[in-house]
């Protein structure tokens, strides 16, 4: 008898260890045009907001970190920061690099190196030259503050500053792991336009009508420059007003192409 029950008993947990697989299974074959929200650094005002409504909807994104100046004088990857970083990978969210200077490309050199301006850092605003190691270097440093924070490793996916790659750029990135992430013409959601000629209600408008199955959106945890901010106006009616399309919400690691590189970890 004592037997029997034993068995009964690893029968009866192996099917409930089952109902959590099952359910998850459903839920992916349930999203069959997804569309993958991504959110850049910024200096983090509207983190907080950010992530309240993708709990509140159950939305999961991908953010890809740099380390940016913030509100209070910090930055996006301090201490004071670590535990909202920590809460959004217990709660299952992707995560890239962004650089940790948030370098925009200018120009190739000779040599495969890099002419980049950083926007963060002792550098700011002074254009400076990278080699093909350095740049690496620069990918890296967020995966390793990011593992420090979380104690999870990153994607190897990575999204240069204001999306500008050069054939020098991407080889460099590539030949250390990386692969990199753009957004789509539609999911370009505009909360880094000016709030006068770009309103809230103008940029909202404009995704709902444009935005379509399979492409990467991108947005920001905070933008200096806007006046009016994006989130949470524009973010909580675009994730109903997708939902109400048919559209749904995933990961890049659920991306067809570039979900290998994002579940690859740094």
């Amino acid at each position: 008898m004592r037997r029997g029950s034993d068995w009964r008993a690893l029968l009866l947990a192996g099917l409930a260890g089952l109902v959590p697989a099952a359910l998850s299974a459903a839920e992916g074959a349930a999203c069959t045009k997804p569309v993958y929200l991504s959110f850049d650094t910024g200096h983090m005002g509207v983190a907080p907001l950010v992530a309240q409504v993708l709990q509140r909807h159950g939305v999961k994104a991908t953010f890809f970190l740099a380390n940016e100046r913030t509100l209070n004088g910090g930055s996006s990857l301090d201490a004071q920061w670590a535990p909202w970083w920590r809460e959004r990978a217990a709660e299952g969210h992707a995560f890239g690099s962004h650089t940790w200077d948030h370098d925009s490309w200018l120009a190739d050199l000779p040599g495969g190196a890099l002419r980049v301006k950083p926007s963060q850092g002792p550098q700011a605003g002074r254009v400076r030259m990278l080699s093909p190691e350095a740049y690496c270097a620069e990918l890296a440093r967020p995966a390793e503050r990011f593992a420090e924070m979380t104690g999870q490793r990153m994607g190897a996916i990575f999204r240069a500053p204001g999306g500008k790659t050069s054939p020098a750029l991407l080889k460099a990135a590539a030949a250390c792991g990386w692969q990199h992430v753009g957004w789509a013409p539609a999911g370009f959601l505009g909360d880094e336009l000016p709030s006068d000629r770009y309103p809230n209600a103008q940029l909202l408008a404009r995704a709902l009508r444009d935005i379509r199955a399979g492409d990467v959106l991108v947005a920001h945890l905070g933008i200096w420059s806007r006046q009016d901010a994006w989130a949470p106006a524009v973010l909580e009616p675009l994730i109903t007003g997708l939902q109400a399309r048919g559209l749904c919400f995933a990961t890049l690691r659920e991306h067809p192409q570039l979900g290998a590189a994002a579940r690859t970890p740094k």
